[in-house]
């Protein structure tokens, strides 16, 4: 292969990858991702919950969900 070529198979793949994160993702599903790779860490103690935009207050935001009218918060117990 050419350097051309694999510059262009490298582009591909990037704008592929890229496009796939960018694809809205229901609340739920990407909560249960989230928990599924904290509990997979060791992580104990901890609370996600989806709220709306304007009420995320004081928690950590660690997502956006449902085409952006949500953010998903982390929060320690």
């Amino acid at each position: 292969m050419t350097k051309t070529t694999l510059t262009l198979l490298a582009t591909a793949a990037t704008l592929l990858t890229t496009t796939a994160h960018a694809a809205p993702k229901a609340c739920d599903e990407l909560k249960s991702e989230i928990a599924a790779k904290l509990d997979a860490k060791g992580v104990k103690g901890y609370e996600i919950t989806a709220v709306e935009n304007d009420k995320v207050g004081d928690a950590k935001v660690i997502g956006s969900c449902d085409g952006g009218t949500k953010k998903l918060t982390y929060v320690r117990k």
